[in-house]
């Protein structure tokens, strides 16, 4: 068997750790791009870091080597995504680390974009550098659930969101229901609609809730201006809505929101993806679109927001779902949960 270095498996995990924390000052401007950070080591000292900003900008890779100079030569680079190996608008990152002559690159884990997919690699180890890959991949990753999942499968990475009550009611029963949760939990929605490529809403809260569905969060550590704004998508099978200028409700009165008009979701994720480059979906709606993702099994994530309150056995469900028997119930593995002011916030993995 192989000797294991565990001072060098410590180092390259302390070192990739920096250039993931790199790569989350990028997490709400990239889109469609994945955020990718990138550090350069020089005899255990960091000589350069960077990440990419904002789609059509360097990658993470051009500032972190900018940045260290000639102190990049026989150094080891650490970047949280497969460098790229295709020409797009901006050159390939895999090459400017060849003619910076570092000497070793660790990758977190390979970009299963068709157009990198291993490419970067094996450009790499081609012009003598020393490849590691597989460093802090799982937490590499979370980062960008969308973009890898879509790569994968076109599809995208789906995230339910409901905010309920103890006894799990989401509104009374004449439809009043802001605010059930914190100011704690509302901010904490900024941040899953500022990383979202599309919010997808019924067309029913439309017109009960009148939402804006946008990214106004001043919390963010980027202006809101700067945050890509999510595609809108309106279920809308009865045609009950349509763009105007002069319409009561604000999501219409926008010219770029999209009227899905089919019962079909699962076209609807592939068609974001295909068409809109939007891989990572919010859907923030009522009881029946939510009940409808989750017994089609679109949901990657659910997230509650549960408020310390109850509102009583005639308020609104958070989900219109009847299961006949125990058999057919939907169970979820708690991946996380944490207090948001006053309220608990549950992020759970479909099982």
């Amino acid at each position: 068997m192989p000797t294991i270095n565990h001072s060098q498996d410590a180092q390259d995990r302390y070192f990739m750790m920096l250039a993931i924390e790199q790569a989350k000052l990028g997490l709400y401007t990239t889109r469609p791009n994945p955020v990718v950070g990138c550090v350069i080591v020089q005899t255990e000292e960091v000589v350069g870091q960077g990440f990419h900003p904002k789609a059509g900008e360097p990658h993470a890779e051009v500032f972190a080597l900018k940045e260290a100079g000639d102190r990049a030569v026989g150094a080891t680079a650490y970047v949280t995504l497969e460098p790229c190996s295709h020409t797009g608008r901006t050159p390939p990152c895999a090459l400017a680390l060849i003619k910076a002559n570092v000497k070793r690159v660790v990758i977190a884990g390979l970009d299963p974009n068709p157009q990198v997919a291993g490419r970067g690699v094996k450009l790499l180890k081609q012009a003598g550098i020393e490849v590691t890959v597989g460093i802090l991949t799982e937490q590499a990753e979370a980062l960008n659930r969308g973009f890898l999942k879509a790569m994968r499968t076109q599809m995208p990475y789906v995230r339910l969101k409901i905010a309920t009550s103890l006894d799990g009611r989401t509104a009374m029963a004449s439809g009043e229901s802001k605010w059930i949760t914190s100011n704690a939990a509302r901010e904490d929605v900024q941040k899953i609609r500022a990383r979202s490529g599309a919010i997808i809403t019924g067309s029913e809260t439309v017109i009960a809730d009148d939402p804006q569905l946008n990214v106004r969060s001043n919390q963010l550590g980027v202006l809101p201006e700067k945050i890509p704004s999510p595609q809108i998508v309106v279920l809308d099978r009865r045609q009950r809505l349509e763009h105007s200028a002069q319409s009561d409700y604000q999501l219409c009165r926008r010219t770029d929101t999209i009227y899905w008009r089919t019962d079909d979701l699962t076209d609807l994720l592939a068609t974001l993806v295909r068409d809109h480059q939007c891989y990572d979906v919010l859907v923030e709606a009522g009881a029946g679109v939510a009940g409808s993702f989750l017994s089609q099994q679109l949901v990657d994530e659910l997230i509650v927001y549960q408020a310390p309150c109850l509102l009583g056995d005639q308020a609104r469900p958070m989900v219109n779902f009847n299961p006949i028997s125990l058999a057919q119930q939907l169970r979820f593995d708690i991946y996380n949960y944490e207090k948001l002011g006053s309220d608990l916030k549950l992020t759970l993995l479909p099982l």
